[in-house]
């Protein structure tokens, strides 16, 4: 049986409330009081904890994503609450401290979105007049006293109020979606597509709403089977072409200014078209209704996972849906390797594997339940989730219950994720992680070469020495790193071969 550690009391300068930080392994069904299966919990804010003004009494939270900042390789939560977004440390999981704020640029709204393109946030809020706010992200890294109440470093005003934004790090551009009191012609609520060449100067790049209101979307530079798209900027969007947000709509913004149509597909017993993901390998995109639990009409009251096959832009296929045991609304989901976290509002986050797509079949994995109230029909609990972090660490935002940082132990951060040929397995995920003195990886070998693994602080020190020497192939290595003597926070583990070089982070706690 896992430990479950509950460390002591940390007062934050210039929060609200003292942040209890704890840390607690899933055991028997539940992490403290939250309801889990194979989820453990790393860390935990509070509302009140995320509050950053008290323009509207407590904050409800809303969408989350996160970055990674490349020069000192901390990662941090960007948490999307009423009343503006909140940067949060994630340098020590299991105590996430605050780091800083940026106000709404108007006021306060249940939405607000915000996706990052290299070292800067763009974030978005149906407030009425907000625009797209800019922010660089790199001031985070010099915070080490009290939070910063930071100020915007740039603001597009091409729109008034929108949905939501979309941005893909291999795009130069920003998909604004389902933006109002827009300042060209793009009034339709689809892509307004806003060109980031200059990060904090962004302008109208062009615009698609001929499939009328989009809800949401994945935009990528396109790399899957369909060989006629190779190279170009496709769009996969949750839209309302035929009167009401039924349908998928995949387009082409290559040339933002002549954004054509590819294709438009319908499912049965539609409600809402919310929001979708494309597997790796882009044969399968998976999208959620955000309206047929709510409605018997639509077919059923369990949770619904649409499957569509996109191997064929031209022409994709509704394969089936996945019904989930429970009822709850679904909302975001986002897939990495071979699983997909699923935001189910008042059931939380849930991990599925993508067994056979091709069938509509997923297995359930793990779970962790941020909203223990209830599992009811309603909009209340888990808003979004971001699993994308090299550490593992999966951050969900609740808008009652505040920030999760949360942990599988039966995942590895990079399962099932697509390796080049000839290529070393390499790390395995550390277990356990975070740990109290001692934790565990495997290196796994598929060709012969000289390694060395050393663990690190975050100064670049190393602190220890894992492993040096020849490697055969085919071999599995176990290394043990042992933390007595060293002080509680961040580390990592790196290998250097021959032929690659890999890391992972770990967090030691007393």
């Amino acid at each position: 049986m896992r430990t479950l550690l509950l460390l002591s009391l940390l007062i934050l300068p210039g929060s609200l409330a003292a942040q209890e930080a704890v840390t607690a392994s899933c055991s028997g069904g539940t992490a403290l009081s939250f309801p889990c299966s194979d989820v453990d919990l790393v860390g935990r804010l509070t509302t009140s904890q995320l509050n950053i003004r008290a323009f509207s009494g407590t904050p409800r939270g809303n969408d989350i994503w996160g970055w990674t900042d490349p020069e000192t390789g901390v990662e941090y939560a960007l948490v999307g609450t009423t009343e503006g977004t909140v940067f949060v440390s994630l340098a020590d999981p299991v105590s996430p401290r605050v780091v800083g704020t940026l106000a709404s640029a108007t006021g306060t709204s249940t939405w607000r979105d915000l996706k990052t393109h290299g070292n800067y946030v763009y974030i978005v809020s149906e407030a009425d007049g907000h625009g797209m706010q800019v922010f660089d992200l790199r001031q985070l890294r010099d915070v080490t006293g009290a939070p910063v109440e930071f100020e915007a470093t740039g603001r597009y005003t091409g729109i008034g109020s929108a949905h939501n934004i979309v941005i893909d790090e291999d795009l130069p551009y920003a998909f604004v979606v389902g933006s109002t009191q827009s300042n060209f012609n793009c009034n339709g609520g689809g892509l307004h597509i806003v060109d980031l060449g200059r990060p904090t100067l962004p302008r109208l790049a062009g615009c698609f709403d001929s499939d009328g209101y989009t809800h949401d979307a994945q935009c990528v530079r396109y790399d899957g089977p369909d060989t006629d798209y190779t190279g170009d900027a496709v769009c996969f969007s949750s839209n309302g072409a035929f009167g009401n947000n039924d349908v998928l709509s995949i387009s082409n913004v290559t040339n933002p200014r002549e954004a054509v149509s590819i294709s438009r597909t319908t499912y049965p017993f539609p409600g809402y078209a919310h929001q979708g993901w494309l597997t790796e390998d882009k044969r399968y995109f998976l999208m959620n209704d955000e309206f047929d639990e709510s409605n018997g009409d639509y077919g059923s009251n369990r949770t619904r996972t649409l499957i569509f096959d996109v191997s064929d832009l031209d022409d994709p296929v509704y394969v089936g849906a996945y019904l989930s045991v429970l009822s709850t609304i679904d909302h975001n989901m986002y897939i990495r390797g071979n699983y997909i976290y699923q935001s189910n509002y008042e059931s939380g986050l849930r991990i599925y594997e993508l067994t056979d797509l091709a069938n509509a079949e997923l297995t359930f994995t793990a779970s962790f339940d941020t909203f223990p109230s209830g599992n009811r029909v309603s909009y209340g609990g888990q808003w979004s989730n971001y699993p994308f972090f090299e550490s593992g660490l999966v951050i969900a935002n609740d808008q009652s219950n505040g920030l999760f940082v949360l942990r599988s132990p039966v995942i590895s951060p990079t399962a099932g994720e697509p390796t080049p040929d000839d290529a070393v397995r390499g790390l395995s995920a550390a277990y356990p992680n975070p740990f109290q003195q001692t934790t565990t990886l495997t290196l796994a070998l598929d060709r012969s070469e000289d390694v060395r693994v050393a663990v690190y602080d975050l100064l670049g020190r190393e602190v220890a020495r894992l492993f040096e020497g020849a490697g055969a192939a085919g071999s599995l290595l176990t290394l043990t790193f042992d933390g007595a003597g060293l002080s509680s926070g961040t580390y990592v583990v790196r290998v250097v071969g021959e032929t690659f070089a890999e890391t992972r982070r770990l967090t030691l706690v007393r």
